[in-house]
């Protein structure tokens, strides 16, 4: 893996997942991208994420239980939860993106994490 801190998206959409990907790498992140939970979950071992993108309605595992998953395997990690769901329906998380996705918010998350 390079040096570049990774980011964990976790989408079912292929145009948002390219969109995050897209913002994510501008910001100087390596991106793993996974189309669902099971896909992110069988991947903990491999990757060390600083900041995780969770969709919530995601086939199979939901989007809740991945992100409790994601706390538990790495609690420094940043976790955002994105959706068209009501952000009083997310889960605990550092913070919200719902949709749809825009860049400078997207951004001024990233800014938040310690470089």
């Amino acid at each position: 893996m390079s040096a570049r801190r990774l980011a964990l998206v976790v989408e079912d959409s292929e145009d948002q997942a390219a969109l995050l990907r897209r913002h994510l790498e501008r910001e100087g992140f390596e991106v793993f991208v996974a189309k669902d939970a099971e896909t992110a979950i069988a991947a903990f071992d491999e990757i060390e994420p600083v900041i995780a993108v969770l969709d919530l309605l995601l086939p199979g595992i939901s989007g809740q239980e991945c992100a409790r998953q994601v706390q538990r395997r790495f609690p420094e990690c940043f976790l955002v939860i994105s959706s068209v769901l009501d952000a009083a329906d997310y889960p605990p998380a550092d913070a919200a993106l719902p949709k749809p996705i825009i860049g400078a918010d997207l951004r001024e998350l990233v800014g938040r994490i310690g470089r």
